[in-house]
């Protein structure tokens, strides 16, 4: 068999065995997060259900159609008094969390997302209509959460995706998911009410500005118009140790910026159309230097931290469980098949189809390796180092990366909501 041959085996391979797994983690009240009975991932999760939902409305299956379905409505039935959507929900023992210690506020971000790509995608106008009052509640919580009305929503350190990490404050992936969520909720009220503009227009415009002014730091440029705070980027600037130029910074918060690369961040930057080319070629040159070079896969953040560093200590008491954060693991350097899907997907979008491929190739390597004698294991994340199967088994959207990077490459937008 030639290697193009056996490339296209592994391809085919993969992405079946992809579809199998999101068939499995499909139930007649949506996703779960994986079929696996660890720790709580055998429940309708809002990240990982809005994430599956995406790759199931690429596939164009009924079922996975009507699972997508069934997760937002799920996840509708348990929204909070106040707006909030839950982390995750198990209908049948009637257990609902809406956080750990802190709320999830991306969990909001990821539904509203998630309800307008299903309404685009399958033009269920009665699904949208019913989510209007729902919706509505969230738009009045995320404006809250905003706390001083100046276009950034504040987040609580383990309030989203990196729950055990230590980000917080105005971080860069909730911004982009915000920016995402205005513009799908300006997109529904546009149709519903059959106008051609929206208030919303100029506060998605503002926000995207705030992310372009104050994530980037472009060496010897003055202070932007549109500083949060003066002092705290004059400051973030000077300390930012050659990140300038090279990646969107991860957060600021009232004590500093944060400087470890981002990746979902960063990726999102450019998929949802916030970078301009130069800062997506950066980072593509960035994320070149640290993927390994046997395992096209990306690591959730960069840097690893090690026990000397000074950030050790803060992380090793940043958990909900167990510790999960050693190093080159979970989000500490571990690699992530998920991750690397939405970069596939972004690459894609930009013509760089060879990169994608090799990409996509790193994602069904990592979602083939033998776990406990089982080939085909899904992992949550590979090590970074050993390359080692981490983390949950069987996880649902690591299936879903292998998906969403094989419909980009075949021009399938992951996202259908207009990023303008």
């Amino acid at each position: 068999m030639s290697r193009h041959a056996a490339s296209s085996h592994v391809e085919e391979n993969g992405y079946q065995k992809a579809c199998d797994l999101l068939h499995e983690c499909r139930t007649r009240v949506g996703f779960l997060a994986s079929p696996t009975d660890n720790d709580n991932y055998r429940r309708i999760w809002s990240r990982d259900g809005v994430i599956l939902s995406l790759a199931a409305l690429l596939t164009g299956e009924p079922d996975l159609l009507e699972a997508a379905r069934e997760t937002l409505q799920t996840l509708a039935r348990y929204q909070g008094p106040h707006g909030e959507i839950p982390s995750n929900v198990d209908p049948a023992a009637q257990r609902v969390s809406y956080g750990g210690t802190t709320g999830r506020v991306d969990a909001c971000l990821w539904f509203v997302i998630g309800c307008g790509e299903y309404w685009k995608a399958s033009g269920d106008r009665e699904f949208i209509e019913k989510m209007v009052p729902v919706l509505e509640k969230i738009r009045f919580l995320l404006g809250a959460w905003e706390f001083n009305n100046r276009g950034l929503i504040y987040v609580p350190q383990a309030g989203d995706w990196a729950d055990e990490y230590l980000h917080s404050g105005y971080v860069l992936y909730d911004q982009l998911l915000y920016l995402q969520a205005l513009r799908t909720l300006r997109t529904v009220h546009q149709d519903l009410q059959g106008t051609s503009d929206h208030p919303l227009k100029e506060r998605i415009a503002h926000l995207k500005h705030l992310i372009q002014a104050n994530y980037w730091f472009h060496n010897g440029d003055g202070i932007p118009d549109d500083a949060y705070h003066e002092i705290l980027y004059r400051k973030g600037r000077e300390a930012e140790s050659g990140c300038a130029g090279r990646y969107w910074m991860p957060f600021f918060s009232p004590t500093g910026y944060g400087y470890r690369f981002d990746a979902f961040a960063n990726i999102l930057a450019s998929l949802l159309d916030v970078a301009e080319e130069e800062q997506s070629e950066a980072v593509d040159d960035f994320i070149y230097t640290i993927t390994p070079k046997n395992l096209n896969l990306i690591p959730a953040f960069h840097p690893v931290i090690h026990p000397p560093d000074r950030d050790w200590t803060d992380l090793q008491m940043t958990f909900s469980y167990t510790f999960k954060n050693k190093p080159h693991e979970y989000h500490n350097g571990g690699l992530w098949p998920m991750l690397t899907g939405f970069y596939v997907a972004d690459l894609a979008r930009r013509g760089k189809d060879s990169l994608a491929q090799q990409y996509l190739a790193g994602i069904h390597q990592a979602n083939a390796l033998d776990s406990d004698g089982e080939p085909w294991s899904f992992p949550e994340f590979v090590h970074g180092s050993k390359f080692t199967p981490g983390g949950t088994r069987k996880q649902g959207w690591s299936a879903a990366a292998a998906l969403i990077g094989h419909w980009a490459i075949k021009g399938k937008s992951l996202f259908r909501i207009d990023h303008d």
